[in-house]
């Protein structure tokens, strides 16, 4: 298997490219899909549900997309040549109750298909649609045992051992699908990472991603907030590699967020790439701009996705969106963008000079 988490996936899309140098709209890559903002856990570190936070700040959490719409959108990105969808949130995807059927919708008309969940949900017919047709499945996850899963997610003490229990017969299915995991590390969980990391690996999950958790507008104070810390999760990491092998890896994004804040540029290309539908009916700019008034592209009442997206309103606001006045938040596409503006603004006379 090649790498899973790249910035380079962007390269083998000449059609995306293209239509960045011409000006004009392909049809996106990927779509993050947000199908409901409805949750049965209450994570606090949860952009869309954090006051401190910017990111989600007009979310409405009873939205929900309407079974009808949701099936013309599936029949749009069918017929647009969308490679790949992530069900994610908002809320829990697999809360959404077509969820399996749309799976299968997208599945038979050759779309890539994966989703982020909390894996609560992850049994019966939702688990055997994923383990036939989904590339990857992935967890959030935080807390290491049932007191502290609690803590973090505002559910009761037995909710870890039943998100387990899930994991651990999803890893048994016959199935090519990843099951992977994402830790979010903030000052409780930490000196646990090692710890969490050999449950996940009992339980069949084939990698777990480290991450730094956001617990604010401003990098600075992200830097700050972990510093304190931080010595600890890199022992802990380091602690977790030893587990590597046999079937599991740990992926270490456990880095510092400042860089990934503040922007000097005008322009966003990672929009003709990634771009998501919100669980209210809008398309957005990106998962980090999603449910607020900046990230808007506009509102698909009363029209189809596809004819949205391409045009002239949808070019329009995306050429419009100046990350260095608009963006200055965590940007989980940052490093992707810096490449893609590089590539943008290669002199074409250099370059032959590889």
């Amino acid at each position: 298997m090649g790498k899973i988490y790249t910035a380079a996936k962007m390269w083998h899309y000449p059609e995306q490219l293209e239509a960045l140098k011409s000006g004009q709209l392909a049809a996106p890559v990927h779509i993050r899909l947000k199908p409901t903002n409805v949750c049965n856990h209450n994570c606090y570190f949860c952009a869309y549900r954090i006051d401190d936070l910017d990111l989600g700040s007009d979310i409405d959490l009873k939205d929900r997309l309407a079974p009808e719409k949701m099936v013309e959108i599936v029949e749009d990105i069918v017929d647009m040549g969308v490679k790949a969808v992530t069900f994610t949130g908002g809320g829990e995807p697999l809360l959404y109750p077509t969820f399996a059927k749309t799976v299968e919708q997208l599945a038979a008309g050759g779309v890539n298909v994966s989703v982020l969940t909390n894996a609560s949900q992850l049994s019966g017919k939702r688990a055997e649609v994923l383990a036939r047709h989904a590339t990857w499945v992935r967890v959030s996850i935080d807390g290491w045992d049932g007191a502290s899963y609690a803590e973090y997610r505002g559910v009761d003490d037995d909710e870890f051992d039943k998100v387990i229990t899930n994991l651990t017969a999803f890893s048994r299915l016959e199935s090519d699908c990843v099951l992977g995991a994402s830790i979010i590390v903030d000052h409780r969980n930490a000196g646990h990472i090692a710890e969490l990391a050999g449950t996940l690996k009992q339980a069949g999950v084939a990698h777990a991603k480290i991450s730094a958790c956001v617990v604010s507008n401003n990098g600075a104070d992200n830097n700050a907030y972990h510093a304190d810390f931080s010595h600890v999760v890199k022992e802990q990491i380091s602690l977790a590699r030893e587990l590597n092998g046999d079937g599991f890896e740990i992926i270490d994004h456990y880095h510092e967020l400042a860089e990934r804040f503040d922007k000097d540029y005008d322009s966003c290309p990672f929009l003709q790439f990634l771009t998501v539908i919100g669980a209210d009916g809008v398309v957005y700019t990106c998962q980090d701009k999603a449910y607020t008034k900046s990230g808007t592209l506009g509102s698909l009442e009363g029209r189809r996705f596809k004819d949205f997206w391409y045009s002239e309103d949808n070019r329009k606001a995306m050429q419009a969106l100046t990350p260095s006045a608009v963006c200055s938040h965590h940007c989980v596409a940052e490093s992707k963008n810096q490449l893609l503006l590089d590539y943008l603004d290669s002199d074409p006379a250099h370059r032959p000079f590889v």
